[in-house]
């Protein structure tokens, strides 16, 4: 049997793409798009040609037209955004007492619910009983000696926003020149938050809880299967509720945020995919053609309610959000354009910062170290590969700005 070829990044690969010449274009989510030409001219700037096409920051919505441009070039554009919001079941808010038509609208709401909807395993007397954790005894919560049955909220199960949770306390990943803020004290809130929680509920009974479940998106995530009563999640999630829970009752709202978060306006975490034409490319200009054919307005709604997402366009046409499939898109859509509204870092190592912030969480998690502790050396393992990174751009940044400029296939 032949061995299977050993992993490659993303960015070996896109290079690896540039070298075999690929014919036309490549979609990609937003975060790979900086790293590809921070060095080595992997895709092409398109920016003369967009404004030959008459395509420009007026048509998107503002954060997604972000997401496509590095050091004023603009290097793709973007198709099938999404953002994030508090899915909740409304059965199980209506079976722990609360209405199903008033989700949080605070943290300490949030927390509250969190805490009433969620149902332990505990012997009392000789027999096992299931009761509301908000029922507990003080002696019997501070034991611990009981298991989760179903819980109202589990951080850890925010898929591929895990590492996002700072944004809804304020932090900062980021100083936009050339310091890392790993250590930022919205970051450190958002993990004393999630220490909490481990603390609340006991690691053991967490992790018990969490080992019961299986694959992300399927039937078998707590959600999903009927056991998670509110879950982060964007405007794919009705897809997988069809899918796999086509029974469950839900509704879904904006996620609270810390006090003071957000000056009044919705926090949420936004991404996209972007599509762009490989360096080497044998035909760019058809290639070009395509990326434009795909943000036509009929075209773009068409591709979004396939994915039951919105676009990155900034008008819709009449009908689009009664046709959609997805009833709550246009929730979807007003969070994308809060000011409120974030994306993650642009940086050429986000994916390694990520994984150091997941080493700090797990540690954080396990009692290991205090969040301050974790993150501080998260910070100085991320700060050293990132100076690595900027003496690099130190010594050819201003002739890669220039090839950039100088760029004029179109």
């Amino acid at each position: 049997m032949a061995e299977a070829p050993p992993p490659i990044s993303f960015g070996a690969r896109l290079t690896q793409i540039a070298r075999e010449k690929p014919d036309a274009a490549a979609i990609t989510d937003a975060e790979h798009t900086l790293s590809w030409d921070q060095f080595e001219r992997r895709t092409n700037q398109i920016a003369r040609g967009l404004a030959k096409a008459g395509i420009g920051p007026d048509h998107y919505i503002p954060l997604f037209w972000e997401l496509c441009r590095h050091r004023g070039f603009t290097w793709g554009l973007p198709t099938t955004p999404g953002c994030v919001a508090l899915f909740y079941n409304k059965k199980l808010f209506r079976a722990a007492g609360l209405d199903p038509e008033k989700p949080p609208r605070t943290f300490a709401e949030f927390e509250a619910m969190s805490r009433r909807l969620t149902i332990v395993e505990i012997e009392r007397q000789g027999r096992r009983v299931r009761v509301s954790f908000e029922d507990l005894t003080p002696q019997e919560r501070a034991g611990r000696k009981y298991s989760l049955v179903q819980v109202g909220h589990l951080p850890q199960d925010a898929g591929m926003f895990l590492s996002g949770w700072g944004v809804w306390f304020g932090a900062q990943f980021y100083d936009g020149g050339r310091r890392i803020l790993a250590d930022d004290a919205g970051n450190i809130a958002a993990y004393t938050w999630l220490r909490s929680t481990a603390q609340t509920y006991g690691v053991e009974n967490l992790r018990g809880f969490i080992e019961g479940f299986g694959v992300a998106q399927s039937a078998q995530t707590p959600f999903l299967g009927g056991s998670e009563a509110m879950v982060v999640q964007g405007p794919w999630m009705p897809n997988f509720i069809s899918k796999f829970a086509p029974g469950l009752e839900w509704g879904v709202a904006a996620c609270p945020s810390a006090d003071g978060v957000g000056a009044g306006s919705p926090v949420t975490l936004a991404q996209c995919d972007v599509v762009v034409i490989p360096h080497g490319a044998e035909h760019p200009r058809e290639a070009f053609e395509f990326m434009c054919y795909l943000q036509r307005q009929e075209v773009a709604e068409k591709l979004a309610r396939s994915q039951q997402k919105f676009t990155a366009l900034k008008a819709v046409s009449a009908g689009f959000l009664e046709r959609h499939p997805n009833p709550a898109i246009g929730l979807f859509m007003e969070l994308s354009r809060s000011p409120a509204a974030r994306y993650v870092p642009r940086l050429s190592i986000w994916h390694e910062y990520d994984a150091e912030l997941a080493v700090a969480r797990e540690r954080v998690l396990n009692m290991r170290l205090q969040p301050a502790e974790a993150l501080a050396e998260a910070q100085q393992r991320v700060q050293w590969k990132f100076d690595r990174v900027m003496r690099r751009w130190d010594a050819v940044g201003k002739e890669r700005e220039q090839e950039w400029g100088t760029y004029d296939l179109w």
